[in-house]
């Protein structure tokens, strides 16, 4: 009995406020939306840390993965010996660190998708939910694919384009030789590899906003002309200013797209056909 009395003598927390049990079929407000989201992101951080202690021990030769299709590039221009240079004695060193972190992020991004969903979970039915394992497993495969064609299909045929147009001037006075600098091209290599593991996370994105019933494969293909030129002034800003790159990228964004409309057709909620009008005008299926 004093048991109880105590307990009806505890003030009770009103709902969101600091320590109270969150009540699952209460919508959270925005101070717990910015707290999870802040606690998944400090979990994806933490779980790159493996990946990067294991791209640190082999830093030197992620390195020369990363410069392969330079060199291959120079070897082919008959340019000489592959070479590149550092200006400040940190460069290499902050080199090494973008690759450390670059490698741990792809190595944690079953992880980092995981944390992603688990934020977005909260807000979809439970048959929706069930989608969490094919979503981190799809992403994380389209993710490195992306890179991985951006390192073996568009870097050998983009780094020869670009360097040769490198030699002597028409005058035979002077010639236009290449310097790479390992910053600007760790910056640049970086850069180009994140873009095109991001943009071919296209399907998994259409697809998944098909399942949960936010758009049709009727509306994403009206909408594919539309994409076209989005993926247009995508592939412009995120590739090289040569149009061989350029459309290595545009291609794979329209043929994703148009696949992921395939996809929505036959996964996605059935879309009821559009009634058609007789001839005395009333409506028929």
């Amino acid at each position: 009995m004093a048991a109880d009395a105590a307990k009806r003598d505890l003030p009770s927390r009103a709902p969101g406020s600091p320590g109270a049990p969150r009540d699952e079929d209460r919508p959270m407000t925005v101070l717990e939306h910015i707290g999870e989201l802040r606690g998944r992101l400090i979990k994806a951080l933490l779980g790159t840390i493996p990946g990067m202690w294991i791209a640190w021990t082999y830093k030197e030769y992620l390195l020369d993965f990363l410069l392969a299709p330079l060199a291959q590039a120079w070897r082919h221009l008959g340019l000489g010996a592959p070479t590149v240079h550092f200006s400040n004695p940190v460069d290499l060193f902050v080199a090494y660190m973008k690759i450390t972190v670059i490698v741990g992020l792809m190595v944690a991004s079953p992880w980092v998708f995981y944390q992603l969903w688990a934020f977005v979970a909260p807000g979809l039915y439970k048959r929706e939910r069930m989608y969490a394992v094919p979503f981190v497993l799809a992403s994380t495969i389209f993710f490195a694919g992306g890179a991985f064609f951006g390192y073996a299909v568009v870097f050998p045929a983009g780094f020869e384009t670009l360097l040769g147009m490198s030699g002597e001037l028409p005058s035979a006075t002077i010639r236009v030789q290449p310097t790479i600098m390992l910053d600007e091209y760790m910056t640049f290599a970086t850069r180009m590899l994140l873009a095109f593991g991001v943009v071919f996370e296209v399907p998994v994105i259409v697809t998944f906003l098909s399942l949960v019933g936010l758009v049709n494969w009727k509306q994403l293909l009206a909408f594919g002309r539309w994409w076209v030129v989005i993926a247009s002034i995508i592939a412009a800003i995120l590739t090289p200013p040569d149009v061989g790159s350029q459309m290595m990228m545009l291609v794979p964004l329209v043929v994703l797209y148009f696949l992921s409309v395939g996809l929505a057709y036959f996964l996605g909620p059935k879309v009821p056909p559009t009634p058609r009008k007789s001839a005395d005008g009333d409506k028929v299926l």
